[in-house]
């Protein structure tokens, strides 16, 4: 891909375009090993080798990050009041990332981030039907009928039910524990599910989007990129839906 050299480096978030353009007449920005001094300098984002300040800086046009989503954090990239999951992300190189689909406020677990908006609206489309799994610690006795009930699909108040979803029973008592794979992804939808068959969602945890599972080494608010295989998974699910 072409682009101009100011363009270039702004994007990999080294500065504003302004910023840029004075560092690059400094003669601090060299083009395959010669010192540029033109802002509006084309690249070959493929080809050309370029070094800012001595340091050569590779060109990424998407980048994907997975992180450990904690309670308190809503999923959004701007807010007046909240932390923001894009606040938690320290590293980034491009502007224009966003969190692919919502976890409520209080729910922990996997999230991506990334600025492919190709990808993300493949997998948060209501016809791809993304398999979304959870663990969930219920307030009540989960049963065999609520299994079913699940499976055949629950009325939460919208127009229509819910689609079958799988519901594992980890452990029933008081408080019990399931882990929960759902096909779409409506608005508080797994709390909705069990206040339809009264009971109560005191924690949630995503474990799984699609082909993406949780790094279980990441703790609460940790995060890392997605390794290239985990990337090529992701798309080639996308490229199917």
């Amino acid at each position: 891909m072409m682009i101009r050299l100011d363009k270039y480096l702004a994007d990999m978030g080294l500065g504003t375009r302004s910023e840029i353009k004075k560092e690059i007449r400094k003669g601090s920005v060299s083009v395959n090993g010669v010192s540029a001094c033109r802002p509006e300098t084309k690249i070959d984002t493929d080809h050309d080798e370029i070094t800012f300040r001595g340091e050569s800086v590779a060109y990424v046009k998407y980048e994907y990050y997975m992180l450990n989503k904690p309670a308190g954090v809503v999923s959004a990239t701007t807010d007046r009041q909240e932390t923001t999951v894009l606040e938690l992300i320290k590293e980034r190189k491009r502007d224009g990332l966003f969190p692919v689909g919502r976890l409520d406020k209080d729910t922990e677990g996997l999230l991506l981030l990334t600025n492919d908006g190709g990808l993300a609206h493949r997998l948060l489309s209501p016809k791809k039907h993304v398999d979304k799994v959870y663990f969930a610690r219920i307030n009540g006795r989960v049963t065999g009928t609520d299994v079913e009930n699940f499976a055949r699909g629950v009325d939460i108040g919208d127009d229509r039910p819910t689609l079958p979803a799988e519901l594992d029973v980890c452990s029933s008592g008081e408080y019990s524990e399931v882990r929960l794979t759902i096909h779409e992804g409506r608005f508080h939808q797994v709390k909705r599910m069990f206040q339809a068959v009264g009971k109560e969602v005191i924690y949630l945890k995503r474990l799984q989007m699609g082909t993406l599972s949780l790094d279980k080494s990441l703790k609460p608010g940790e995060y890392r990129r997605l390794t290239e295989e985990e990337v090529e998974r992701l798309c080639s699910q996308g490229r199917k839906l």
